[in-house]
């Protein structure tokens, strides 16, 4: 799970950086081939990779605590593009035009773009009175959900454990 708001941030780069590789490493206009339509091709490299990018955009998804619309949104995408391989020559062709990399990173970053990221402990925040004010500072910023990352250790100590 991320733990801070820089977490996040690294996250959102990360799944930039595959949605690039996987599906726009090369771009003309609005058309663009990366990894993943590249090495469709290959028997079985492509499968692995469509599989291990995928597997790893639903990590960091898990990671980003994204909503369970988002998760079975990139879901159908990642698994669209998966199936496409078991058609002969043109499960390749679907799978180098199709995007589903991009377009499951990208929903992944639309849901993180939408939510109120707060350094702290939700029951913290409740008990304090503190909640209300993210809320409305969520709502003042446009932004659709509010996410506690949790309490903050200092990394020189052994975290508490809670009863």
């Amino acid at each position: 799970m991320a733990r801070s708001i820089r977490d996040i941030e690294k996250i959102w780069s990360n799944v930039e950086g595959v949605r690039k590789l996987s599906d726009r490493a090369v771009a003309v206009g609005p058309f663009g081939i990366g990894m993943d339509g590249l090495l469709t091709w290959i028997p079985w490299v492509g499968d692995v990779y469509t599989v291990g990018a995928g597997g790893w955009l639903m990590i960091q998804a898990m990671r980003a605590q994204a909503t369970p619309g988002t998760l079975l949104k990139m879901a159908a995408y990642l698994a669209s593009d998966t199936a496409t391989a078991a058609i002969p020559f043109g499960g390749a062709v679907v799978d180098t035009l199709f995007p589903a990399h991009a377009m499951a990173a990208r929903a992944l970053q639309k849901d993180i773009e939408a939510t109120h990221w707060v350094e702290a402990d939700e029951d913290d925040a409740k008990a304090s009175g503190a909640h209300d004010g993210h809320v409305e500072a969520g709502r003042q910023a446009g932004k659709s959900r509010v996410v506690y990352l949790g309490k903050s250790e200092p990394v020189d100590q052994i975290p508490s454990r809670r009863a």
